[in-house]
């Protein structure tokens, strides 16, 4: 049996456990989350995040929020600001140890003149093309460059020149020279620099040369004495070269130690896909509420608490595997229905005049803001003459197992009275614009006096106390289990996971709703304010998760279909 196998559900636990027990870093933990700032975090990142931040303070340590800026012609300071949102809004705090890959380029710059020192460096002019060729295959060992034998003194002088502007992008490049017969092709004379006149968001015009990100990035491990160097499973075959540098560069050796990056069926996560989604105008930003960014789920309404619980529920693995969309649902789920409080909103609303109410007559009925919460409380809700029902709480021929509203059915309205349809009005083209309804008014927020029985419920919204407002209905971006898998991604979106509801009929309790506070629509979902698309006179909600799962019938349907 592999030892993978029996690996504890966080199995980096046990790794830093048994480093504390020898005394290999002092009992110390230091970790970092090191983004590169060329896009918005998704919520693979935080799996990572999570992970970083939570040992750390889990085994009284510090983590560092370092941004890996080695790529100026594809880092923005936009996305440093979205990294710092979003980390933040995950819960967690860097304080002081806030750092960047660009802090070290002198330091860098360094120890690449060391490398070259001690002949385990060169410049080499091969073409990006030619080191390709060069390198060989995982079958056939790579050829040296024509170039590797180069005299230290040559070597120094070459890549002063670089520094100092003198050769063109892509003239020349510094090259690592360690085995082009190497079983690991990445240690194939890996290039540690390259040239790109290019300003750099924080640095400006200084550098004309940067680092790449696999000596860049194990050095500023290095210099900012992270012990346990964590991240994902693509960075495996690379960590033989983490080790390279920094064993014969003789410097202090955090451990890299790497877990499987979070998979989610119906959703890409790669970034150049995402990217793709957003500058094709497939969606409408980086925050479309249907994106896996954290912007977008933020901007959804799903609490940060729900995605960190998610994160530790789904567990740290060495092998990689793809987790159910409906477990990140679920864990949403789970959290607002203790957190969210209930109101009453009708999507889709249908009249109902209650002919034995008085016109001129408006009462406030208590409702339950939470049941699930004894300390939520109650609200005043108000109830008059004139209401709002949902219009498929209504049919006009029901079948037999259709329990609401119908000509000459009783049923309950939530919190207040018992109604019984006694006329239905249409407009010259037969549709249904109006229910004329009776009230008991012994029923008020209960049960009837002489014991009968309704089968149902309704929610509804009195019409002259209803916010009007769009609502946004939410689904899954793509129909495909595994959309990533195909080279046509978008060719797998979902047509209808967007669905825009105009004229919603809200309680009035609503107009106070806080962007991104999440509230529970009775029979509906769970919902919240759109903090960026509201407007003072045009409230926008949007759908964070239905009520149960589902998805799985809407993709059985849809397989069907097809």
């Amino acid at each position: 049996m592999s030892s993978e196998i029996s690996l504890p559900s966080n199995f980096i636990r046990y790794i830093i456990n048994e480093d504390n027990e020898t005394g290999r870093y002092d009992n110390t933990v230091v970790t970092r989350f090191p983004p590169e700032p060329n896009g918005y975090l998704h919520i693979g990142h935080a799996k990572s995040i999570c992970l970083n931040f939570g040992l750390a303070r889990e085994y009284g340590g510090i983590c560092h929020l370092r941004f890996d800026d080695t790529n100026p012609g594809r880092e923005e300071v936009e996305y440093v600001d979205a990294i710092k949102e979003d980390v933040a809004w995950l819960g967690f705090d860097w304080g002081r140890h806030l750092y960047y890959a660009s802090d070290h380029f002198e330091k860098l710059y360094a120890y690449a003149v060391t490398l070259i020192r001690m002949g385990k460096a060169y410049v080499d002019h091969l073409t990006a093309d030619e080191i390709r060729e060069y390198r060989g295959t995982l079958t056939e060992p790579g050829r040296e460059s024509p170039y590797r034998s180069r005299s230290v003194e040559e070597n120094l002088g070459l890549f002063d020149a670089m520094r100092n502007g003198d050769f063109a992008d892509g003239q020349c490049v510094l090259r690592a020279k360690i085995n082009m017969a190497a079983p690991n092709i990445v240690m194939r004379d890996p290039t540690l620099y390259r040239i790109r006149k290019q300003a750099h968001h924080r640095t400006g015009d200084a550098w004309c040369i940067y680092p790449m990100y696999d000596f860049a990035h194990c050095l500023s491990d290095s210099i900012e004495g992270i012990t346990h160097s964590i991240c994902t499973l693509e960075f495996e075959n690379n960590r033989e070269l983490y080790d390279w540098i920094l064993d014969t560069l003789d410097t202090h050796h955090p451990r890299q130690i790497e877990f499987a990056r979070l998979n989610l069926t119906y959703t890409v996560l790669s970034k150049r896909r995402l990217i793709q989604l957003v500058e094709g105008g497939h969606v409408s930003g980086w925050d479309d509420p249907r994106m896996p960014t954290l912007s977008g789920l933020r901007r959804r309404g799903v609490p940060a608490a729900a995605v960190r619980n998610f994160c530790e529920r789904i567990g740290v693995a060495r092998r990689d595997s793809t987790v159910d969309f409906g477990l990140f649902e679920h864990c949403v789920r789970e959290l607002l229905n203790k957190s969210a409080p209930r109101v009453m909103a009708v999507l889709r609303p249908l009249k109902i005049v209650i002919t034995n109410y008085p016109e001129d007559r408006t009462e406030t009925l208590p409702a339950v803001n939470n049941p699930e919460d004894p300390d939520a409380g109650t609200r005043d809700i108000p109830f008059s003459r004139i209401l709002y029902v949902e219009r498929d709480d209504f049919m006009l021929d029901p079948p037999k197992k259709f329990f609401r509203l119908a000509p000459g059915r009783e049923v309950r309205l939530r919190y207040a009275y018992f109604i019984t349809c006694t006329d239905v009005i249409t407009d010259e083209q037969g549709n249904i614009v109006e229910l004329h309804c009776t009230y008991d008014p012994e029923t008020r927020g209960g049960d009837a006096p002489d014991g009968r029985k309704v089968k149902a419920t309704l929610h509804w919204v009195s019409a002259a106390h209803a916010i009007d407002a769009e609502v946004r209905l939410y689904s899954q971006l793509f129909f495909k289990e595994d959309p990533a898998g195909d080279d046509d991604f978008i060719a797998g979106m979902n047509p209808d996971s967007l669905e825009i509801l105009s004229g919603c009929k809200l309680e009035p309790s609503l107009a106070q709703a806080e962007p991104g506070v999440a509230h529970q629509f009775e029979r509906l979902g769970y919902f919240c304010n759109d903090g960026r698309d509201t407007m003072p006179d045009r409230p926008v909600f949007n759908r964070i998760v239905t009520l149960k799962d589902t998805w799985a019938k809407v993709q059985k349907t849809q397989g069907a279909s097809g």
